[in-house]
């Protein structure tokens, strides 16, 4: 296609909304609804998986050392744990540190264990930290059968039902921004359909005068593109600003917890890039599949 002839089209399709204004603002108005709950359920989504990720990635599994396991028989057993592989780090603590971490973790209650450091019951650890936090019990249940490990333990029973529902919650997330996008594709066209249907006898005309179906469908892209990109617009802001606006009172509550918002940047233009491509897509779709039954004349 030549320059020239991009640019009529261009000119062309900002005509046609200036001059069909109704509706254009009822087709920008249903991608700026659908695109408003598409964009929640986005932000939602992308929160929780980061959260569940953020969790899975701190599990990790406290190998116990036998009392009487001597410092070669740590060495061997460390071997062997590292030599498992789906295992990813393996970092010793002593009991000197285990105390240590326990007295921190209890605050001002833990002064209480501070009579424990002359006659230490702890026991020294390996923790172990796998590629995949799905592979835990797999690694755990060998772990437990090489010489020196007195315990494992990694929250089991627990972790699994936690990774159970990180699934479950991930699936119907996607499910439900899938079933958002295929119902908004659906009004949309319908929305866009009646704004094509007042402007029939203009396609026939062309038609009929030998334009190509290539020719009539592009003012119609670009209106649909533009329609999805103008659509957009109003739920970027809004979701964005109370999204800023949430960092702001939410996160400082949520300190020293599993539980944190992604950061503004470069979440915000994430979500901005993917709601444009989602509109103009919708946008583009509902016109093209408007058009169509118009070209078979």
């Amino acid at each position: 296609m030549k320059f020239r002839t991009l640019l009529r089209h261009i000119r062309e399709s900002f005509k046609n909304l200036s001059r069909n204004s109704w509706m254009t603002f009822a087709s920008v108005s249903a991608v700026t609804v659908t695109l408003l709950l598409v964009g929640i359920f986005i932000v939602i989504m992308m929160n929780l998986n980061s959260m569940a990720t953020s969790i899975e990635e701190d599990v990790r599994i406290r190998v116990h050392i036998e009392l009487t396991a001597t410092q070669e028989d740590q060495a061997a057993l460390q071997k062997q744990i590292e030599g498992i592989s789906q295992v990813s780090e393996v970092v010793f603590s002593s009991k000197e540190q285990e105390l240590d971490n326990l007295i921190k973790s209890l605050g001002e209650e833990g002064s209480i264990f501070e009579l424990f450091e002359q006659s230490n019951p702890l026991r020294d650890v390996f923790i172990v930290k796998t590629a995949n936090p799905t592979d835990i019990s797999t690694v755990a249940t060998r772990i437990e059968g090489f010489n020196n490990a007195a315990s494992v333990k990694y929250g089991q029973g627990e972790i699994e039902k936690m990774f159970k529902a990180v699934e479950i919650s991930r699936n119907v997330g996607l499910a439900l921004i899938v079933g958002l996008v295929f119902t908004a594709m659906f009004l949309i066209s319908n929305t866009i359909k009646i704004t094509i249907v007042a402007r029939r006898s203009e396609i026939e005309i062309m038609k009929l005068v030998g334009a190509t179906n290539g020719f009539i469908r592009w003012p119609f892209f670009l209106e649909g593109l533009l329609l999805g990109i103008l659509g957009s617009i109003i739920p970027i802001s809004i979701i964005l600003g109370s999204y800023n606006y949430l960092l702001d009172i939410v996160q400082p509550k949520l300190e020293g917890t599993f539980f944190k918002l992604l950061p503004f940047q470069p979440f915000a233009f994430q979500v901005a890039l993917l709601l444009v491509a989602i509109g103009s897509i919708i946008g583009v779709w509902g016109s093209l599949m408007s058009v169509r039954k118009f070209l078979k004349v």
